[in-house]
């Protein structure tokens, strides 16, 4: 369906839901909504998956570090739903060693008590005591569940002949979770899910709601065009923006607080070599968590956790950046990294409840939902964990659905994600037999399996004569097309930061740039002043938001100069 004909079907509609927010929890809900038959419409102001719900440090996991805060039932709930993505998304959710060095024995022991009797604010180191009842609790919890090995504890000497850790390490642990390489994926899949199961359902991104009243106004923020809406409820799942959004209804009540997390993506051949495979989750200077593992050939390290009062304006900044690398300098000593190292730089704001907690890491994550009551009935998802957003949306879905006097009819426990139906036990021979039915070699269809899931099954014989594209290594002419026609790609933004991994595999230089911008502006017919216009916007962006090097992304070579 195209975009006009998208606007079309919403304009004067009356859905039973409007589901405001196009992000994993908005996502999850239009899903939860559209496949028990509920008639339900979704607008984004920006792209799907822009804002908090891409800006993740990519880990889908318990939540080891919430034990200290009591949050038991939360961290129960993030284990089912993590086994869940291993098994219903096995192309873009796997399993992740981690490792945590540990440098005392029982600090940290009393950290939950003395939270909960509201004697400790801020955070302390955690000795081993603290870590193997936590990671008991994981196995004791998950035992039998997801197949994940149980956790361990290495030696000192064991940990240091593996990482050079800096001296004074006691011991390490090890354990278990799950990474998603491409958490953008997940959301454009859910919506595509639902478009083939034809649902009376339409999602639409760069579509912004302006105004919440007996009927909602929206304006297309790429055409201008203004449509309105009756819906009988609106959901809203806008994250850090709830407060903004439901404003826009009349309502003053502030739910939500943001907090921020910075990550870092280094070109480091040595850090990623030493890597491998594994997670290193440890502790900062001043005790907080950071992480930092191999993702796309680069090298993921974050993240802060600074309360901000505006989620437009968030970025990386300079002392974030220092904070970030004297963590990593904290644990390995050893290891230097460079400016022209750091590739990417993003942030996020978490979308976390109004709440009195001393520190933001004592801010509970959990979720709930909450009903205003106005012109239109207005339910906001306060809170939540990416790994959680499944049980959230169904747990949404299930409000709404009371308020409407329906009953479920499905379930997506075990439903699997786009790709991940049918994934083959053996993937190699998956990929022999593709390669031979479509031409394409047996390494670019293992590429696209893991792009793509099974869906690469249908792609790549459609792909066959396929010319990768100049400085896009692994991206070809028939799969940028394919992603800007079937995924409304409407900017660079889009393409470059969402629907590829090519930012955070520290790809993004000039000839990238300029072979993106080619194949948008053929797509969506552009004029050559258009193009200039958007690739210089996307260069500033990239240049402001994102850290890039100027001379890089060609930014200066016309004299363009990035505002500040």
């Amino acid at each position: 369906m195209s975009r006009a004909a998208r606007l079309d079907a919403m304009d004067g509609a009356a859905p039973k839901v409007l589901v405001i927010g196009g992000g994993i929890n908005g996502a999850s809900v239009f899903r939860e909504l559209a496949l028990n038959g509920v008639p339900v419409m979704l607008a984004e102001k920006s792209d799907f998956c822009a804002g908090a719900s891409s800006a993740l440090s990519r880990m889908v996991h318990g939540g080891l570090r919430y034990l200290e805060n009591g949050e038991f039932d939360l961290v129960r709930e993030a284990l089912d739903e993590r086994n869940r993505l291993l098994r219903n998304a096995p192309h873009l959710v796997g399993p992740l060693r981690t490792i945590v060095p540990i440098d005392s024995w029982v600090s940290g022991a009393l950290n939950a008590p003395l939270r909960f009797l509201g004697l400790s604010k801020a955070p302390s180191r955690r000795g081993a005591l603290p870590v193997k009842l936590g990671l008991s609790f994981y196995d004791i919890y998950t035992r039998g569940k997801g197949g994940l090995p149980p956790h361990a504890f290495w030696s000192a000497k064991t940990a240091q002949a593996r990482f050079p850790f800096r001296p004074g390490l006691r011991c390490a642990a090890t354990y278990y979770d799950g990474q998603v390489s491409h958490p953008e994926r997940v959301v454009t899949e859910i919506f595509e899910d639902v478009a083939r199961a034809g649902c009376d359902a339409v999602a639409l991104n760069h579509l912004e709601v302006t105004k919440i009243g007996p009927e909602v106004a929206l304006t297309d923020r790429i055409g201008g065009r203004e449509i309105t809406l009756r819906p009988q409820i609106v959901v809203n799942a806008t994250g850090a923006w709830i407060d903004r959004t439901n404003a826009r209804a009349g309502a003053t009540e502030d739910m939500v607080q943001g907090t921020k997390g910075a990550h870092l993506v280094l070109d480091h051949p040595e850090l990623r070599d030493m890597l491998g495979d594994d997670m290193v989750y440890y502790e900062n200077v001043d005790g907080r968590i950071c992480i930092m593992f191999c993702l796309h050939g680069m090298v993921l390290v974050g993240s802060t956790d600074i309360k901000v009062p505006d989620p437009d304006k968030v970025r990386c900044e300079a002392d974030e950046q220092a904070y970030i690398l004297e963590g990593l300098s904290w644990v390995f000593p050893g290891i230097t990294v460079r400016p022209d190292q750091v590739r990417h730089v993003f942030a996020g704001v978490r979308p976390l409840p109004v709440s009195g907690a001393g520190t933001t890491g004592q801010i509970p994550r959990g979720h709930f939902n909450r009903w205003t009551e106005g012109g239109i009935p207005m339910l906001s998802m306060i809170g939540g964990k990416w790994t959680t957003f499944r049980a959230f949306g169904e747990l949404a879905a299930d409000d709404v659905m009371a308020r409407l006097g329906l009953t479920r009819r499905t379930g997506t426990g075990d439903l699997p994600i786009g790709g991940g139906a049918g994934y083959p036990a053996d993937p190699d021979a998956w990929c022999a037999e593709q390669a031979a039915a479509s031409g394409l070699s047996q390494a670019r269809v293992a590429t696209l399996l893991a792009r793509y899931g099974t869906l690469a099954g249908a792609l790549a014989p459609s792909f066959a004569g396929e010319r990768m594209l100049p400085g896009l290594p692994g991206y070809s002419d028939a799969e940028i097309d394919y992603l800007i026609a079937h995924e409304q790609v409407e900017t660079l933004a889009d393409l470059a930061l969402r629907r590829t991994v090519v930012a955070l595999a520290g790809g993004l230089d000039a000839t990238a740039l300029e072979a993106l911008a080619d194949r948008l502006a053929t797509a969506r017919g552009w004029s050559a002043a258009r193009r200039a216009e958007e690739l210089h916007c996307f260069r500033v962006k990239l240049a402001t938001d994102h850290g890039a090097d100027p001379e890089r992304i060609g930014l200066h070579r016309k004299g363009e100069v990035a505002a500040q």
